[in-house]
Formats: structure tokens, C-alpha cells, sequence
């Protein structure tokens, strides 16, 4: 990297995943908005021809008039080609492909076991990430060997088992994990605010808060705009809106599947006294079936969605269909500035500035004091010239402990699940997570678990043949 009046050039950037059809684009057009920084993004991808047309659509947003910070894109055969020289490492890729995923958040509803996302925590979470952490641990391998020095920062989930994949291989990486859900919150805040004070157009950023927890299943315990607390107007606008909620996402979210009315974030504070600080779809998967995932009529009520895979397997057409638009030249690719803070964050890395923001890193500084140093966790950080200093967060209240430890204690599990290749350590998990505990017979959650390690079994190592 070269610096210069306030400006940084000649940055290398690998996203692995350089073949993404959602991410990618919100980066580069973020990216094109930067005026403080350029340099070169080497997009790898198993998916050769989709990181050869984002090569063209990057290049064409480069060259766009309104572009301020110009990026050459160019696609890297091979894992070693991307990495060597990298500054920055961005992973976004997905584990397998959506028939696995379809197997993931489906199957188990043969046994009344329903998911409302089905990518970090439940049945579909796990398997997930069987298949996840092997790639994860080729990554921090061929990170420690070709870019040791580089910044990684992931986007893929099960973000926690990620993180661990990535630390558990090699403990000195500069990694940390990215997830927005935290903003979403933070805009629903902004929302309750305007209307409880009479302002308009208040900056998500201006909503301070303390975040603490694991990744989806995030909690604040303050909250306050420009010194006023916002906790008792949460709490206020809850006792008068919790039959109706309140709708923040509709207008922004892809159908009716991934947007709610915020009900069961109001109830986990009417229960536990925090604000939850993720989506509703999200948090229901990690407290007890029978609260909000006991069937789709439960759902219903608590206004919330199920993922639909179906539905995802035609928005990939979609995004494969516009993919060569937009690489040809037949669409025009607008430059419109994201709410993601990947770009932010690699500038305040390059020392151009100082930035807050919630990140997934393992908890060594103790950041929430009563969790496992080796717990992947999400709280406040420090992001400033080649450092990011977690904050302290404090404790999380007891009960709220209560519902955290038996996630973490699968993530270890699942880690040396996926490792070793132990399917006994996968039943262990099983039985442990509040979507299926006490929901099955040892006969049925035996086939569960086979049947659903048969349907990814081609993207797990060859080990796991013996384990079905």
C-alpha cells in the first residue's frame, strides 16, 4: 500500500467468493464511493465464469464517471494467486449449494422441527457447518502460508463456527467477522426515537449502543441518542405496540418471507430485560421451539417468516440472469452507497480515520467477562491503523447466560465434529439445541441426523463416508 495526502493506493484486496452476486456488487459499488482509496480486488471462486463476469462488471463500475476511487478487478485461477501480496482478505462465499441447503432447513420438519433461517444455529446451522469449516480451515492455512500479515474479514455463516475454523488453524490470523444484523436494531431504535422525540432523519450512527453476545443472537444493554436514554422508550413503545409491532423492513428485504413486525424481539425484552439485537427469524432459533418455531401457525402469530429455499433457488437465476446484463452492458449498474460497513472498516485498517462498529472475534480480552476466552463473540470494537481492540461489554445477565452457554458448547461440538469427523459429537449437538431437545426419539434424531449427512455428504470429507 502506498500512502499520500490522506489517500491510499495500490491496496490488494482477495475476496474469496469473488463470484457472489449480492455482496460483491454492494462492495464494489461501496468501494467505487470511496475517494480515499484504490488499489486491485483479485476475485477467486470456484465458479470461475461468475468471478469472470464480476472481473467485467467491476471494471465497468470503475470506470464509471461518478466512480471516486478506482479499483482494477481481475480474477485469480487459484487460492494461492489470490492471496499472495493481499492487504485484505474478504470471505463470501456459500457452503455447498442451495439443494444442500434445501436439505438443511427442510428435512427436519418430517418431525414438526421447523427453521426459520436454518444457517447458524438448529439442525440446518450444524449441518451447515460441517461442511463450512473444512473449507474454512483450508482457508486460514493458505492464509498462514501466502498472507499472514493480511486483514480477513468474513461474511459467510455460521459466522461463529467460522471464526472458530479460522482461529482453531491459525491462531495469529488478523481476522474478525462483519454481520449487519446489529444495524437493522440500531434502525428500528432510530425509527422508535423520531416518533417518541418529534425528530426526523436521525443517523443510524447516532444511535450509541453496547453490544454483547454471539453472532444472531446479539444483545444491548444501552442505548441512548445524544444523551438520552433510549432503553425506557423502547420500553414504552413496546407496552403500547406489542400486538401490533412495528414495521422497519419491508421495504427493504427481497419478499414477505424475511420481513416482521419486530414482535419477538418485544417479547425477549418484556423476558429478559435486553434489547434483542438481531432479526426476529434470526433470534427465534435460539431459545426454545415451542416459543416461536413450535409450527407455521406459531410463526404466523408472532409475524415473522420461514426461509423458503425454493424461493432462493429462483432469485440465483435471477442474479445469474442479471449477472450478464450487467457484464455485457445491458443493464447499467448503479453506484448506491450500502449500509454494510466492510469498506469503512478497511479504511480505518488503512489508518485513514477511526471507526466503532460490532465485530466477531474470539473473546482472549474477555470482553463479555463471563464467557469462554475461546467463545467466538459479538461486541463494540476499536477499528483503527492495523488494529482492532475489542471493547468491553461487561457480563451478559444470568438468564440471558442461561440461553448462550448451550450454543457455545455446540460450537465446540460441531468444531471437532467437522474436524475429526465424528457423527457421535453431531448427535451430542442435537440433543442440545432448544429447536430439538427433548423433541425426538433417539430413533428419529439418529435418522435425522444420518439423513441429513447423507444430503451434503459430497461436500464433506471422504471420512464421513464411514460415519452413515
Amino acid at each position: 500500500m502506498n500512502y499520500h495526502k490522506n489517500k491510499v493506493s495500490d491496496i490488494k484486496i482477495a475476496y474469496i467468493g469473488g463470484g457472489s452476486r449480492g455482496w460483491a456488487w454492494s462492495f464494489m459499488s461501496d468501494l467505487a464511493l470511496e475517494d480515499a482509496m484504490s488499489g486491485t480486488i483479485a476475485l477467486y471462486d470456484i465458479n470461475h465464469e461468475a468471478a469472470k463476469n464480476n472481473e467485467l462488471i467491476g471494471n465497468r463500475v470503475s470506470a464509471n464517471p461518478q466512480a471516486l476511487g478506482i479499483w482494477k478487478y481481475e480474477v485469480a485461477t487459484t487460492l494461492q494467486e489470490a492471496l499472495t501480496d493481499a492487504d485484505f482478505i474478504v470471505i463470501s462465499i456459500l457452503p455447498g449449494d442451495f439443494d444442500a441447503m434445501s436439505s438443511d432447513v427442510h428435512l427436519p420438519e418430517r418431525l414438526g422441527i421447523y427453521q426459520s433461517v436454518g444457517d447458524t444455529a438448529g439442525p440446518g446451522g450444524m449441518i451447515r457447518a460441517l461442511r463450512t469449516i473444512p473449507i474454512f480451515v483450508e482457508f486460514a492455512k493458505a492464509i498462514r502460508k501466502y498472507a499472514p500479515n493480511a486483514w480477513v474479514i468474513n461474511y459467510t455463516n455460521p459466522m461463529s463456527l467460522c471464526m472458530k475454523a479460522l482461529y482453531e488453524t491459525f491462531p495469529e490470523i488478523k481476522a474478525f467477522g462483519c454481520c449487519h444484523e446489529v444495524f437493522g436494531t440500531q434502525n428500528l431504535l432510530k425509527t422508535i426515537t423520531e416518533q417518541a422525540l418529534g425528530l426526523e432523519a436521525i443517523k443510524r450512527s447516532d444511535i450509541k449502543i453496547n453490544v454483547l453476545g454471539i453472532n444472531h443472537f446479539t444483545w444491548l444493554d444501552y442505548a441512548s441518542y445524544k444523551g438520552v436514554d433510549l432503553i425506557p422508550i423502547y420500553e414504552a413503545f413496546i407496552e403500547a405496540n406489542f400486538e401490533k409491532g412495528i414495521d422497519t423492513e419491508s421495504s427493504h428485504v427481497p419478499n414477505a418471507s424475511f420481513a416482521s413486525l419486530n414482535r419477538v424481539k418485544f417479547d425477549l425484552f418484556k423476558k429478559y430485560g435486553l434489547i434483542a439485537a438481531a432479526g426476529d427469524r434470526h433470534l427465534a432459533e435460539f431459545v426454545s421451539a415451542d416459543s416461536y418455531l413450535k409450527n407455521p401457525n406459531t410463526v404466523e402469530k408472532w409475524n415473522f417468516g420461514l426461509t423458503k429455499v425454493d424461493w432462493r433457488k429462483l432469485e440465483q437465476q435471477e442474479k445469474q440472469a442479471r449477472s450478464k446484463r450487467l457484464s455485457n452492458g445491458e443493464e447499467e449498474f448503479k453506484l448506491t452507497k450500502s449500509e454494510e460497513e466492510g469498506v469503512l472498516l478497511i479504511k480505518a485498517l488503512c489508518g485513514l480515520g477511526q471507526l466503532v462498529s460490532n465485530v466477531n472475534v474470539p473473546n482472549y480480552a474477555s470482553q463479555i467477562s463471563n464467557l469462554p476466552k475461546k467463545a467466538i463473540v459479538e461486541t463494540n470494537a476499536i477499528v483503527e491503523r492495523d488494529l482492532i481492540r475489542p471493547i468491553s461489554a461487561g457480563a451478559l445477565p444470568e438468564n440471558i447466560l442461561a440461553l448462550t452457554l448451550p450454543h457455545i458448547k455446540n460450537h465446540e461440538k460441531i468444531l471437532k465434529a467437522a474436524i475429526d469427523c465424528e457423527k457421535d459429537l453431531v448427535l451430542q449437538a442435537f440433543r442440545n439445541d432448544p429447536l430439538t431437545k427433548g423433541k425426538l426419539t433417539e430413533e428419529e434424531l439418529q435418522a435425522l441426523v444420518d439423513d441429513m449427512i447423507s444430503n451434503t455428504i459430497k461436500y464433506l470429507p471422504a471420512n464421513w463416508q464411514a460415519q452413515i
